[in-house]
């Protein structure tokens, strides 16, 4: 659909139309909640996959110097 076609589908539309138009309401969705086993578990692994890469990362450094 082009704009050309949307401005003339706009035409096909009495005001009578618009006044039926059902009303959608939002709503704000729900805090997503997390356990604390599961939210300490996600620290911990990510602290564990930081130290993981540094070290790597390190050892790489150290290869690549000799």
């Amino acid at each position: 659909m082009t704009a050309e076609d949307a401005i003339l589908d706009a035409d096909l539309y009495t005001d009578e139309d618009l006044e039926e138009a059902d009303i959608v309401e939002w709503y704000e969705a729900r805090p997503m909640t997390v356990s604390t086993y599961v939210a300490t578990g996600a620290v911990i692994g990510a602290f564990a996959l930081g130290v993981l890469t540094a070290v790597g990362a390190l050892a790489l450094m150290g290869r690549l110097d000799d």
